[in-house]
């Protein structure tokens, strides 16, 4: 990670590990389930860790899962500096947990971007991080996604449109502006509001427009145990570090 300079802002990645994966099956947190060699949530954190833009990268976990954080850490990321912090009930709650953890380097312009990434989609670039960063910077928010050219339009169980070209199948990570970041999540506690997402909730609650970014195929969500083959089968057909 980047060290800054005092004329320089530099973008916190803030990394998301607080879901169950009841779908999964496990019997634990699915982003400590194995993946060719190290748990899952271990290959996005090593991925934010070689992208310079980042310069404070964030975990936000459950506190039952504080061991096996501190296990990771200190086995699969020497060398990585990472801050944990504990979420809350739900997604946004962990957000702004992780949020308000930057908000001071916020506050004094040391961290100018923040990027939110789901911690069950292990496959993340270093590319697509750096581009997302710079397309925040310039545009205010960005987020990747994949073209959805299988999506129609349904009313009442009927199919009433056709293929909609516009539509995306948007990934992690997500990332804006800091300020008005932090600013949208408190007003959206304040007011009880759960947003399906990130995007969703800086749509209600700021102006900044948002930028589509050209996602990544193997930037999977593990979401279903089929979701491992499919990731371990991309690592075997790519040259990802471990």
């Amino acid at each position: 990670m980047r060290r800054r300079t005092a004329r320089t802002p530099y973008a916190a990645g803030v990394v998301l590990a607080g879901g169950s994966g009841v779908r999964m099956g496990a019997g634990m947190n699915k982003v400590y389930l194995p993946l060719a060699g190290r748990r899952l949530v271990s290959w996005s954190l090593a991925a934010f860790g070689r992208v310079p833009e980042i310069g404070v990268l964030v975990l936000v976990a459950r506190p039952d899962d504080g061991e096996l954080v501190d296990s990771i850490l200190d086995r699969e990321l020497t060398g990585i500096p990472v801050e944990v912090v504990y979420g809350g009930d739900t997604r946004q709650e962990s957000e702004l947990s992780a949020l308000r953890r930057l908000a001071g380097r916020v506050d004094d312009g040391t961290v100018d971007i923040v990027l939110l990434h789901d911690g069950a989609r292990p496959l993340v670039s270093p590319a697509l991080i750096a581009e997302v960063v710079a397309a925040a910077r310039e545009h205010g928010g960005a987020i990747p996604g994949l073209p959805a050219d299988d999506l129609v339009t349904v009313t009442d169980d009927v199919v009433t449109g056709p293929v909609l070209d516009a539509a995306i199948r948007a990934q992690t990570p997500q990332g804006f502006r800091a300020a008005p970041l932090i600013d949208a999540y408190e007003k959206a506690a304040r007011e009880n509001f759960v947003g399906t997402d990130t995007a969703s909730c800086m749509e209600r609650y700021s102006a900044l427009p948002v930028h589509w970014v050209h996602g990544d195929q193997r930037n999977v969500k593990i979401t279903y145990p089929h979701d491992l083959t499919i990731a371990e089968q991309f690592l075997a057909d790519s040259n990802h570090r471990t």
